[in-house]
């Protein structure tokens, strides 16, 4: 009998999903970033819920706080990839009951910085006994309806860009985690990208009122899962032409012995956006971006994701970090 170490989150989330009964005229389909639910005739309500758990998703170093301003950044970064701003939170607590209370007050000063970072409040929620930290979020907010950016909409001939560089979190996880050398300097950039990520919500915001965006979503689970992602829900193939790896992560790679193309396609928790952009509105979506977007590639009617190198194309291997089948 399966197991859910064997059946993987997303084998998971899928036989949940065949459990429930589809609403009539849903306005964003099951597995987008966020959900919708109609707000009269022109609005949405826009839901998105996720959860941060100790043993997982709290590596060495990382404090209550910077945990818990984790936890906003997760949730804050699939509305960046819908261009969606968030407007409130509710926040459930599972606390194990050796915390102190300078803990409570560390991880609730945490999550309201990070809250107000973003612009948004924490409304409520509630909280109860667990064997090990949990903080999970709500997030509200409305739309126009139309104007949510899907995974669905890459079209052939569209470019494929991201809002900033990749390979750094994942770098500065194998320094926390296995003791990976890096010089300073590097170990500094890698090591903050890990405890103080950011959302691209400022970007998304600008992106989502331009019209130049087809398909869009949250590069959580690693570059080369978006990337499928994207393709699937559109039908459509993606050929990456340039890998955006970060010089830092470039230098960490050289120094271990590490592969920079698998730091940068095959990571994790690195909250950046994967986007696809009509290319007659490229301009307008670069300045709309604060001239933050990188090309990568093109989109295909081929239905493969591939990456092409001096001329020659392999596929990129639908992976990325997965709950109960990876390991951290």
């Amino acid at each position: 009998m399966a197991t859910l170490k064997t059946l993987g989150e997303r084998k998971i989330i899928e036989v949940l999903l065949g459990q429930f009964e589809k609403m009539s005229r849903m306005p964003i389909p099951f597995g987008d970033d966020v959900a919708g639910y109609p707000a009269g005739h022109k609005e949405l309500f826009i839901l998105k819920a996720d959860m941060l758990v100790g043993e997982t998703d709290i590596p060495p170093g990382m404090t209550l706080s910077q945990a818990a301003r984790k936890a906003v950044v997760m949730n804050i970064s699939d509305f960046a990839a819908k261009g969606v701003k968030p407007k409130a939170i509710l926040v459930s607590l599972g606390l194990p009951n050796h915390l102190k209370k300078k803990d409570i007050v560390e991880i609730g000063a945490g999550l309201n910085a990070a809250a107000r970072e973003y612009g948004t409040y924490i409304l409520g929620g509630d909280t109860g006994e667990a064997s090990d930290l949990i903080i999970s979020l709500s997030v509200f907010g409305t739309a126009e309806k139309g104007t949510v950016m899907l995974r669905s909409g890459a079209e052939p001939g569209d470019l494929v860009a991201v809002s900033g560089c990749f390979g750094k979190t994942p770098s500065g996880l194998k320094i926390l985690l296995d003791h990976l050398k890096a010089s300073q300097e590097v170990r500094e950039v890698l090591v903050d990208s890990v405890l103080m990520p950011k959302a691209r919500l400022r970007e998304g915001l600008a992106l989502g009122k331009t019209g130049a965006i087809s398909a869009a979503i949250d590069s959580s689970d690693g570059l080369a899962w978006s990337l499928y992602e994207i393709s699937r829900a559109s039908d459509v193939g993606i050929v990456v032409e340039k890998l955006p790896t970060a010089q830092e992560a470039l230098e960490f790679a050289g120094t271990n012995g590490l592969d920079p193309a698998e730091l940068t396609l095959y990571g994790g928790e690195e909250y950046e956006m994967v986007l696809t952009v009509k290319p007659r509105m490229w301009e307008k979506a670069v300045e709309a971006s604060g001239r933050k977007l990188l090309l990568i590639g093109k989109v295909t009617a081929e239905k493969k994701v591939m990456f092409e190198y001096h001329g020659k194309r392999r596929v990129v291997e639908p992976r990325g970090y997965e709950h109960f089948l990876s390991e951290k």
